[in-house]
């Protein structure tokens, strides 16, 4: 087979015309990777030879009215370790598991870190011993990517005593991580999760550092100054407030251990709380570095729910303190003065209609004035007043000395009263049905604090400063 001398030619241009063009993009290729991205790949270069370490930042420490400490920091460790994959994450948690003692609640829980942020050391102990320490010191060489480091611990040094107004931290959870108020927050860190720890999360969380640790292929740090700067954490300020840990303490001492409830303390003319106490309590210091399964369990099955907070939260019938709120709306509507004496005596009860509603005293307390009933709690007299003054300016006066709102004290989760809406009847209606009420019966019972009406400790406590102040409520 022979070719022509011109298909010979033509073939050499168009082999010299690849082979240019060949070389053309060969070159432009060696000219973009050494030219133009080189500091990307320096910097990849660098990422892969650094290991960015964050650094916890300690949380503000939060005083009473005196100076002292209700939460502060102390130094604690924590053991982190660094994976290029969750199968290697959990085949370095099966070494370490006899050595750490780690259950298979503490490999979950390092297993659901990592899926959170695979790029940041997973942490495997928030709050290691100093025993568990040393023994993984002495065998670092085994565990290369291992990473012991010095972090700020969150304490309470009066614990179950302050639980119910300073709350407890915890590590920030995915869903709040999707929450505007945590934007700019990572995975792993630790956030206020009751009290005042989550009211002021923004005052009480620092900034968060970082430093870098140059390793070798292997993950394991070797000597060297890094190219990049480490970045301190900076702690966060100090908070000051109207707390009185001395009344605190003397507050926790009335309750015994079968008194069940709540109290708070208030300066009646700038609404700042002294104390605030729910028992029973709990120790928010074993919150910090993730809550035992073993107490968290122990806390949720307690009849007597140590988490629910007494004072904001509890919403129960305020019974004889709410006379003087009877007493304040019929003096407002004029209805009754100081020394106005009820028509009916009372004989230890008082008969309306078929049914007997019945004083506290059998004995009854006869005739008496207002300021005398208020002194002895009679329920003869408020049941009158009640009728007097009737459901609907009843209920609307007890919207109008804000019944039927939040306190508004400056702690997360307050529940709102239960009371009654100022359209009466729909509200009645939509309860009972429309002949399974009466107006008489209910403004009986509401007069005394009973029926429709459940109140927070907080709420009744902020009435009560309107009281001591001549109608000034101060919020708390």
């Amino acid at each position: 087979m022979s070719f022509h001398p011109n298909d010979i030619a033509r073939r050499t241009r168009l082999s010299s015309v690849a082979l240019a063009v060949g070389f053309v993009l060969l070159l432009g290729a060696f000219f973009r990777a050494q030219v133009l991205e080189t500091a990307n790949y320096a910097l990849q270069s660098q990422e892969n030879r650094l290991r960015p370490i964050p650094l916890p930042a300690p949380r503000g420490i939060i005083y009473d009215r005196k100076g002292q400490i209700i939460a502060e920091n102390l130094p604690a460790y924590s053991v982190s370790i660094t994976a290029p994959s969750l199968d290697s994450l959990r085949s370095s948690l099966k070494q370490l598991q006899p050595t750490l003692q780690l259950s298979e609640t503490d490999i979950n829980r390092a297993v659901r870190r990592y899926r959170r942020a695979p790029t940041r050391p997973t942490v495997i102990l928030a709050d290691a011993s100093i025993d568990v320490i040393s023994v993984l010191e002495e065998h670092r060489i085994d565990y290369p990517r291992l990473i012991i480091q010095s972090v700020p611990k969150r304490f309470y040094p009066d614990g179950p005593l302050v639980a119910s107004f300073v709350g407890y931290t915890g590590e920030i959870s995915e869903s709040d991580l999707n929450l505007p108020q945590y934007a700019g927050y990572n995975p792993g860190q630790s956030v206020g999760k009751g009290g005042l720890e989550k009211q002021y999360e923004d005052v009480l969380h620092g900034t968060e550092g970082v430093r870098y640790d140059e390793v070798d292929a292997r993950g394991r740090a070797v000597q060297g100054v890094g190219p990049r700067p480490d970045t301190d954490a900076r702690g966060a300020p100090p908070l000051q407030t109207n707390i009185d840990l001395d009344l605190q303490k003397f507050v926790a001492s009335v309750f015994s251990d079968t008194l069940r409830g709540g109290a708070i303390a208030m300066e009646p003319n700038t609404g700042a709380v002294l104390a605030l106490y729910s028992n029973p309590s709990f120790d928010p210091n074993r919150f910090t570095g993730g809550i035992p399964a073993d107490y968290w369990k122990e806390l949720n099955t307690d009849p007597w729910r140590p988490l629910f907070n007494k004072v904001i939260q509890g919403t129960y019938p305020p019974a004889s303190t709410w006379k003087l709120a009877t007493s304040a709306i019929g003096l407002e509507n004029k209805v009754v003065t100081l020394n106005a004496r009820m028509p009916i005596p009372c004989n230890g009860g008082m008969q309306y209609g078929s049914r007997y509603f019945r004083c506290w005293e059998k004995r009854g307390h006869g005739y008496t004035t207002l300021a005398q009933a208020i002194e002895k709690s009679c329920d003869v007299y408020f049941y009158q007043l009640g009728l007097r003054i009737g459901l609907s300016k009843l209920v609307g006066g007890g919207i109008d000395l804000q019944f039927a709102e939040r306190s508004g004290i400056d702690l997360p989760n307050e529940y709102k009263p239960r009371f009654p809406t100022r359209d009466v009847r729909a509200y009645y209606n939509r309860r009972y049905g429309p002949r399974g009420w009466t107006a008489g019966a209910n403004s009986l019972n509401l007069s005394i604090g009973q029926g429709e009406n459940s109140q927070t400790v907080v709420n009744m406590a902020k009435f009560f400063t309107a009281l001591a102040t001549d109608g000034h409520t101060s919020t708390p």
